[in-house]
């Protein structure tokens, strides 16, 4: 019997296993992975160690903990597939987009829920996992922030700004990505080759993160590579003159208005 069951083996859910079935939360044989897919199901096994069902149904008896993690388009289906096998004291953990904790306690006004947004780094370990919960599930929040912290950062918000965190933390991806390959190709044209370009451009990115991860305001790393009339202040001033924040403020923005109307 498995004390936390995941629905859904595909990229994020298989990147989500890896994490925790690595930890030392749980043992690989207290979790359970529930996919409709064979292949998605043999590569957990084989490479985690996990139990692993085609019956959603089934996987959950006995287990405190359940991750919701498909297809937005699937919800309900699965929602209606545990319906009657789901128990009261059983946590529900969604990483659904666009579904409230509301809307999941509309099926199941007796279970606790969290949701939670992770991005695609999990595969790297390296996620940024927002998380929320009403006021009467607090208590379960350190243990869902243990799990998720194993692929990664936690922070837990309000569920008000889930949709913002959406935006900032798991389309940011794309967004920063961009911006990489945007760098990639401006090194191609000074002359480099463009594994060389990636190469640099790459690090760079981590190493500008690594400065400010602590807290240190970005302005403040800006200042001690930018002097007097050089090269640095000059190229920063081209983009500013060309939109860069403007731009991505607007993305950002333009992001979040579309989320707002998705459902």
């Amino acid at each position: 019997m498995s004390e936390l069951t995941i629905i859904g083996g595909g990229n994020l859910g298989k990147s989500i296993i890896s994490g925790i079935a690595t930890s030392t939360l749980f043992s690989p044989t207290a979790i359970t992975v529930v996919d409709k897919s064979q292949k998605n199901l043999d590569i957990v096994s084989k490479e985690l160690g996990v139990l692993t069902s085609k019956d959603g149904a089934a996987a959950i008896k006995g287990a405190k903990w359940v991750i919701l993690c498909v297809q937005p388009g699937q919800l309900s289906k699965v929602l209606e597939e545990l319906k009657d096998s789901l128990t009261s004291d059983q946590v529900l953990i969604s990483t659904i987009t666009g579904t409230s904790i509301a809307e999941i306690n509309e099926v199941f006004p007796d279970n606790r829920v969290v949701r939670v947004m992770p991005n695609t780094a999990a595969s790297k370990k390296e996620s940024m996992t927002c998380i929320c919960a009403n006021e009467d599930v607090q208590s379960e929040l350190e243990m869902v922030q243990k799990m998720f912290g194993t692929i990664g950062d936690t922070l837990v918000i309000e569920e008000r700004m889930m949709q913002a965190a959406t935006v900032l933390g798991a389309s940011g991806t794309a967004f920063f990505l961009r911006f990489i390959r945007a760098m990639i190709q401006g090194g191609i044209q000074m002359g480099f080759h463009p594994h060389e370009a990636q190469t640099i451009a790459v690090q760079t990115a981590i190493g500008a993160s690594a400065l400010v991860k602590d807290g240190t305001h970005p302005e403040r790393e800006i200042d001690k590579v930018t002097t007097p009339r050089g090269c640095t202040i000059e190229g920063l001033n081209e983009m500013e003159h060309r939109g860069l924040s403007s731009a991505v403020i607007k993305g950002l923005m333009a992001s979040y208005e579309k989320i707002n109307t998705i459902k």
